[in-house]
């Protein structure tokens, strides 16, 4: 791995190890050939020293670096295009720098917004660029819980659909595979720290379920453009649904949790000539 103030760069051959895992911890088939879409987030990961990490689990400087002492970290969405596949066998480099930095106002406080730029490659070429947009509250701010009426459920009719049961397990083990060690999704000491009343699921493992139900549904992403945002944060180990957009799962897909509330979405376009 080579590191500047501007990039980081990482190089290692795709092995099949993160692939079984991962495929294991949703009860998948395991991958021979190439990476599912959104998989590489298992891979090329920034293995930073435990010394490094500050006391909610992320690291204290690096990519991305925190804006001030205390801020706290969420993840609020992002946009994958995808080439091609990362194909098993062959080194890959990523290569990581933050493209934009934005100061706002929200509800609860100053907020920081972050659009980090991660370009994974093969052979010298551009397979999948992934942009992560992150957010940094102030210390002393608090999150809305995400409200729904008491009999909500996920929009009938919508198909294909899918369920994940994320209990405490699985949420440790998907922050294990994705070397996170935020604890707000494994230390029910810490979420009372953050302004949570539970654990928080993942948001990049309610995204790569979005992109689990275009595959599963026999559609892929090479070729298109993925953008997602976390609409709500889901709180407490619970059974998600993931449905089809309203118009269809060619536009995109859906998260619902358990009690019916919206927490994630997704639209799914060509990619445009001139990014291409």
């Amino acid at each position: 791995m080579s590191e500047s103030v501007e990039q980081v760069v990482r190089t290692e051959v795709v092995g099949h190890e993160q692939a079984e895992a991962l495929a294991n911890l949703l009860g998948t088939e395991i991958p021979e050939r190439a990476l599912p879409p959104l998989w590489h987030w298992t891979y090329l990961l920034e293995r930073r020293a435990h010394a490094d990490l500050g006391p909610d689990g992320h690291p204290t400087f690096g990519i991305p670096a925190p804006p001030g002492p205390g801020r706290k970290r969420m993840f609020a969405g992002g946009t994958v295009t995808t080439y091609g596949e990362l194909l098993f066998g062959v080194p890959a480099t990523r290569t990581t720098r933050v493209t934009d930095t934005r100061e706002k106002q929200g509800r609860t406080g100053p907020l920081t917004f972050v659009t980090v730029r991660n370009e994974y490659a093969q052979d010298g070429r551009i397979l999948i660029v992934d942009e992560n947009d992150i957010v940094y509250r102030s210390a002393d701010s608090t999150v809305p819980p995400a409200s729904a009426a008491p009999d909500a459920e996920p929009p009938q009719g919508r198909e294909p659909r899918l369920t994940l049961t994320a209990d405490e397990a699985l949420l440790f083990r998907f922050s294990a595979l994705t070397y996170n060690a935020h604890r707000i999704h494994y230390d029910h000491n810490w979420v009372r720290e953050e302004g949570y009343a539970d654990l928080v699921v993942h948001g990049p493992l309610q995204a790569l379920m979005m992109g689990e139900l275009v595959r599963r549904s026999g559609a892929g992403l090479v070729g298109r453009t993925f953008r997602y945002r976390l609409v709500s944060p889901m709180i407490g180990p619970q059974t998600f649904t993931v449905a089809a957009a309203e118009a269809g799962i060619d536009a995109g897909a859906e998260v619902y949790a358990e009690q019916g509330s919206l927490t994630a979405s997704s639209t799914i376009t060509p990619i445009e000539p001139e990014a291409a």
